[in-house]
């Protein structure tokens, strides 16, 4: 899969391992266009594959995260004649306004399923505005580092749209309390990155110019764990979220743990544990 042509997206796999996602529509504060969903996708199947990958970062180019779906375009749907850039895009055309709207909250809502899926530990750098899918986004993440310039908002809400939406309300109640969630999804005000880490939705704040060497820092960490025991930890966590019992999710951990005891990544992190090194991962 070619991933250097993306319009609205870069993409770049360092040799050490670690994707960087890059949003970049700065002149549109990164909001989510047909291209941009398209694009977003492309890359997410592309990682679901592609172990060579290790560790994402998602950050957006530009002064804002993500501001959420781009209105602008959403207005197409209304009209008959579609600029022919449009065309490539089978719900831009559909001729029912119901199954256009459908056929693109289906494709959106896709992103966030496989940001879930991927094995990759996903780290969101968020400065700037992320509202509405650009919150979302942040949600979907699996850790979160705030810049100082940060502001979050469930913006659905605000223009007429359900506050639930794109993962939402699966998420931000999981990450912060139902109370708290149904407060911010109901009202769709803005908070700044000290009320995030207050309420545990982001996991620190960096000045926005320290963010990327946050992520890193981050990242580089997480690439000396086991390569095979972050994805079954990643697994686990999701898992965990919709366990029937205990007893469920520790079946889950046994067979992880059954896994990983026989691999050679075992072998080398108790080898570098007992010799007091780093370990050398990932091994062939």
């Amino acid at each position: 899969m070619n991933l250097n042509n993306l319009e609205t997206i870069n993409f770049e796999l360092r040799d050490d391992g670690i994707g960087v996602i890059t949003l970049n529509r700065p002149e549109r504060l990164n909001a989510m266009s047909f291209q941009f969903t398209e694009d977003f996708n492309s890359i997410l199947d592309y990682l679901m594959v592609q172990l060579d990958c290790r560790v994402v970062i998602l950050k957006g180019a530009g002064r804002g995260f993500c501001s959420g779906l781009d209105l602008k375009e959403i207005d197409l749907l209304w009209q008959k004649k579609k600029p022919e850039h449009y065309k490539k895009f089978y719900y831009a055309n559909m001729p029912e306004l119901v199954k256009s709207g459908m056929h693109l909250q289906w494709r959106i809502s896709q992103i966030f399923i496989k940001m879930r899926k991927i094995s990759q530990p996903i780290i969101a750098l968020v400065q700037g505005p992320a509202t509405g899918g650009g919150f979302a986004l942040a949600l979907a993440a699996d850790i979160r580092i705030a810049g100082e310039t940060a502001k979050f908002s469930n913006a659905f809400i605000n223009i007429g749209l359900s506050g639930s939406d794109v993962s939402c309300s699966y998420h931000l109640p999981r990450l912060i309390g139902m109370s708290r969630a149904a407060e911010i999804m109901m009202t769709g005000r803005f908070f700044d990155a000290k009320e995030a880490e207050r309420i545990g939705l982001v996991n620190k704040i960096v000045k926005d110019e320290k963010l990327l060497d946050a992520g890193m820092e981050l990242a580089e960490t997480l690439l000396s764990k086991s390569p095979l025991g972050l994805r079954m930890t990643k697994q686990a966590l999701n898992m965990s979220l919709d366990s029937p019992s205990l007893e469920t999710i520790s079946e889950l951990e046994n067979r992880a743990q059954a896994l990983c005891i026989v691999s050679k990544d075992f072998l080398e992190g108790l080898s570098a544990f007992r010799e007091k090194r780093k370990p050398n991962f990932p091994l062939k």
